[in-house]
């Protein structure tokens, strides 16, 4: 639920949210007077790179809850900036690499430990901790069966399968050399469409300039409504747990 939290949230701010560049040759306004997209923005302009862009995306295609969404469309975003020195091709095929080392890792995580001990971990405390679930490693299994190898294409265009299809792959034990060349296609269009994203935010400058402050005040609000709402759904699964 944390990960549709912050996938929501990634899209908002890479359709609406991030302060344009002043234009005007006015004194560059102080910390204190930043909205809080600029923080953000700021904040993007000083961490991103390519390592950090390999990093996160190895990350987001391992067992660990990064959302792609929170990586490669801020990233754009900060290369449409004039004096931005990165490049979107290269922002795609960093991201694109690391979701080949990240999907390497769980293949091979899989392959030596095996059904058994994939299914305790995604059930255990920490396992719950990193938002895995034996029924989430069930459906991405079902799918890699239902597809086969281009399962490893096309599960890295589904939410939940995506960052997980490369566990079944490895219990499978199916060709490295072919699951990398499906990993490197699907993570590679996936990429692409989440570039996108990031450059028709930066074509919208002008607009996101003229209106961040409010844009400030509704992409809080939406993060404290979608937060809220997790809260209690999560209070409402502990106090019924026929639910669950």
């Amino acid at each position: 639920m944390i990960k549709k939290f912050l996938f929501i949230a990634a899209l908002f701010f890479v359709t609406l949210g991030a302060q344009a560049t002043p234009t005007t040759e006015a004194i560059p306004a102080s910390n204190d007077s930043l909205s809080f997209i600029q923080h953000i923005e700021e904040w993007y302009k000083l961490n991103t790179n390519y390592f950090s862009i390999t990093v996160l995306m190895a990350a987001e295609s391992s067992i660990l809850p990064v959302p792609s969404e929170m990586v490669i469309p801020p990233a754009v975003y900060v290369a449409m900036d004039p004096k931005s020195d990165l490049s979107i091709f290269w922002i795609i095929f960093f991201g694109t690499l690391g979701a080949m080392i990240g999907a390497s890792f769980n293949y091979f995580m899989a392959m030596w430990l095996g059904r058994l001990v994939i299914y305790k971990f995604a059930d255990s405390k920490f396992g719950k901790l990193l938002m895995l679930s034996s029924e989430k490693i069930k459906k991405s299994e079902k799918f890699f069966n239902d597809h086969g190898k281009t399962s490893t294409f096309i599960g890295r265009l589904i939410p939940v399968v995506r960052h997980l299809i490369s566990i079944p792959a490895g219990l499978a034990k199916m060709n490295y050399f072919s699951f990398l060349l499906y990993t490197f296609l699907g993570a590679g269009l996936w990429n692409i469409v989440l570039a996108l994203l990031g450059y028709l935010a930066g074509s919208n400058r002008d607009m996101i300039d003229k209106y961040s402050h409010e844009l400030s005040y509704v992409f809080v609000g939406i993060g404290v409504v979608l937060l809220i709402w997790l809260i209690a759904k999560s209070v409402r699964k502990k106090n019924n747990p026929a639910s669950k």
